[in-house]
């Protein structure tokens, strides 16, 4: 049976990417070894693909950093703020193009980088395109046709991968003034059909169009828009069949207008949304033509691939359309799984036989379509994954008793703060005594080498748990001190001994297991390995209690408990596909509230309880946001009601659009929250303002994920934004994220403007009082 890919991870099994991206940056490798070090990934997966007897292997989807900032260069749309660098001849296009992801500060020039946000329902994070009234567009980056130029030229027959072009517009922002973006299509389209007739004059079979947002709700003037876009494009190239890949939920009410549309092959993600094959099957304008593309292997999880269900779904489509209108697929790009399972040496052999990453979905791949085509080997692979599915199924160690009846006897008041916000606020600004515009940090400090290197040396043992410990205690004081000598109000201890905020807290949690190259790309060069939730979630002792009273003992300052929310928890491991996800996200809710409850018996007095990835975490369809809402928001308040009230719990998002689910947010009831708005110059606060948020809040003040350093009036600017729209005693003064990305000069000069800023406007509100 024909086979396709939507799309195959970029950093590389040993994450050879990143480490290319970043020795560039810091001007160890030339531009020229890192096109070297990109082609030899790109090389190797093409080959990997071409090797298991995959029919279409996609090209482009592999990028230096996010294929909508690829897009954007491709394209030409470039924010104004970047064309003096352009005029001036500053910057290759490389450098330009990373400029435009992590901002440029140089040679007189200081131009912030561009807005990032999350892909969809996923960690992954892209860069915002910024769109001007009657922008103009030129095909400037030729990248789409230099990759399949080369795949070629190593035997390999591509179908190039196109962010569709309205999902790059409505993806984007419109900026300066007021319009709408899709009036841009006019001078966008001649772009993408100047990139399909380079194509063409390739001979190039098939492309495929990524038009992820036909997952959401889109009003009727988008679907107009999108008739229009392929009508015109199919018009102009007909001898290329569109392949159109939309995926992580159904069509739904798009569904009558995509079937009416000129695709040769439509994509279906049937892993998130097996019931719209049946839409499908009922639908009387499906045209004869059109061939369907099953994705029945999940692209967003671990989990190996039962056969027999995905048989099912295959024999059903085969019985209505017949096998050779259909073709199998991922449900989408593989970029979100890790690369190769074959490399994992920790995990035991039982859960390593019911994992597959995204060399082993493509050869689930192959596997499937050998069965559904009576292959020889076919009965043999079907026996085999059954012996798998079953493995995990009858296992004794997913299942624990006390933990699902903890989770079965959940009340409302497990849920709920004994006072209402204004009466702890009260009694927290009573005990704490903090000025106007409290100072803190998110929560990470600078993990430099040094620090790494700590932990791989204790890993291979050649240094012993207390020189270890005693490394990372000297590491803390040092950061406690200079936290100190900057005049912040409320301290960190900087996590040094933590590897991930996801990773180290299921390390100390039953039913979460771990990988050793299981990462993927969360932006950038930025890659995080998640850890897998397979059994039932229980804490049996204290994880962070040891650190937070190590450091709270070191100063007179307030120390904040750092810990990950039960959301994030879910949203950034690779979970359980046994039961429902709220089941998981509960069980995860009493392991954080017991954590909390002991940091508050230990004397810890504010503990922060960080959430960035609740909004991710929205299905992509409005009707069923409240179900998820619900469920999201009473595990955080499970996690976060067992203190006192003099207990100040904060929690932290960023990246995400907050307009929609202000109230839900609100419904948390944190006593402060943190936000990233640096990358939007306020724009996000705007949900806060509109909403009349009763809480307290910290607007980040500055990007963490650029390098640059603002200056204190930048950031005293931002501040008294913010200030216009909330009461100055709700305000706090924080960066927009955690530092642990970040080197230590620049860190320690950007904090040192942001307390600066935060002093020269508390002296500013005593001037007019």
């Amino acid at each position: 049976m024909f086979t396709q890919n939507l799309g195959y991870p970029r950093i590389g099994g040993n994450r050879e990417l990143k480490k290319a991206v970043e020795a560039y940056w810091s001007k160890k490798i030339s531009q020229s070894d890192l096109q070297q070090a990109a082609q030899q990934i790109r090389l190797h997966n093409w080959q990997l693909q071409k090797d298991a007897g995959i029919d279409l292997i996609p090209s482009n989807d592999f990028s230096l950093y996010d294929q909508m900032l690829d897009m954007c260069l491709t394209v030409s749309a470039i924010p104004h703020r970047f064309h003096p660098l352009i005029e001036d001849k500053k910057l290759s296009e490389t450098d330009l193009y990373f400029a435009m992801a992590r901002g440029f500060q140089s040679d007189g020039f200081d131009i912030t980088a561009m807005e990032m946000t999350k892909w969809f329902d996923t960690n992954y994070h892209y860069i915002v395109p910024e769109f001007y009234e009657n922008q103009s567009f030129n095909f400037l980056s030729n990248k789409i046709v230099n990759d399949y130029k080369e795949a070629k030229q190593a035997g390999i027959e591509t179908k190039p991968v196109i962010i569709g072009a309205l999902t790059f517009l409505l993806l984007g922002k419109e900026k300066e003034t007021e319009f709408n973006r899709l009036d841009l299509l006019k001078n966008l389209l001649p772009v993408y059909k100047e990139i399909l007739k380079q194509l063409s004059d390739l001979n190039v079979q098939y492309v495929q169009f990524d038009e992820p947002i036909l997952a959401t709700n889109l009003s009727n003037t988008e679907l107009t828009a999108l008739s229009a876009i392929y009508t015109e494009l199919k018009s102009a190239f007909p001898n290329i069949k569109f392949v159109l890949a939309n995926y992580f939920e159904c069509y739904g009410e798009n569904l009558s207008t995509v079937l009416g549309l000129p695709f040769d092959i439509i994509h279906l993600d049937l892993v998130r949304c097996p019931s719209q094959l049946d839409d499908i099957i009922a639908s009387e304008k499906v045209s004869s033509q059109t061939i369907f593309s099953l994705g029945v292997i999940d692209g967003r999880n671990i989990w190996k691939n039962d056969y027999e269900k995905s048989l099912a779904i295959i024999n059903k489509a085969i019985n209505h359309f017949g096998k050779e209108r259909l073709m199998l697929a991922p449900s989408c790009s593989l970029l979100h799984t890790p690369c190769d399972l074959d490399s994992e040496k920790k995990l035991d052999d039982e859960l390593k036989n019911w994992l597959s990453f995204a060399k082993q979905k493509i050869n689930e791949l192959a596997e499937l379509s050998k069965i559904v085509d009576n292959a020889p080997e076919a009965n043999e692979l079907l026996e085999k994954n059954k012996a798998a599915i079953a493995s995990r199924k009858n296992s004794t160690r997913i299942h624990k008793g006390a933990v699902k009846n903890r989770v079965k006897n959940i009340t409302d008041k497990d849920a709920e703060r004994q006072s209402i916000f204004a009466e702890r606020q009260a009694k927290q600004h009573a005990l704490f005594n903090l000025p106007l515009f409290p100072t803190t940090t998110i929560g990470s400090f600078p993990q430099t080498t040094d620090v790494r290197k700590l932990r791989a040396q204790l890993k291979k043992g050649e240094i012993s748990e207390t020189e270890y410990t005693q490394a990372l205690q000297a590491a803390t004081i040092e950061t406690i001190r200079l936290q100190e000598e900057l005049d912040i109000d409320v301290l960190v201890h900087g996590e040094f001994e933590r590897n991930d905020m996801v990773e180290y807290f299921g390390e100390n949690i039953d039913g979460y297991a771990f990988s050793n190259f299981g990462w993927v790309q969360s932006y950038g060069s930025r890659c995080v390995k998640p850890p897998i939730i397979y059994g039932d979630i229980e804490r049996k002792n204290p994880i962070t209690v040891e650190w937070s009273s190590f450091a709270q003992s070191q100063t007179k300052r307030l120390m904040k408990g750092m810990l990950t929310g039960p959301i994030t928890m879910l949203q950034w491991s690779f979970v359980r596909d046994d039961q429902p996800r709220s089941e998981t996200a509960f069980q995860l809710a009493w392991a954080i509230r017991d954590e909390v409850v002991d940091l508050e018996k230990a004397g810890i007095k504010i503990i922060q309880i960080d959430e960035p990835a609740i909004r991710e975490g929205l299905p992509l369809r409005k009707e069923n946001w409240q179900t998820y809402l619900a469920w999201a928001v009473k595990a955080f308040k499970i996690a976060a009601s067992g203190v006192q009230d003099e207990t100040q719990i904060h929690t932290h998002m960023c990246y995400s659009e907050f307009n929609d689910i202000i109230q839900s947010i609100a419904d948390m009831d944190a006593d402060v929250i943190t936000i990233e708005t640096s990358r939007s110059q306020m724009e996000l606060l705007d949900a806060f303002v509109q909403f009349n948020y009763p809480n307290e809040i910290g607007p980040g003040v500055y990007d963490i994920h650029s390098p640059r350093v603002p200056t204190v009036e930048e950031m005293e600017a931002l501040l008294e934004k913010a200030l216009a729209v909330i009461p100055a005693k709700n305000l706090w003064v924080n960066p927009d994220c955690g530092l642990k990305t970040r080197g230590w000069n620049e860190t320690k000069k950007a904090l040192e403007n942001m307390v600066n800023a935060a002093k020269q406007l508390r002296v500013k509100i005593e001037v007019e009082a």
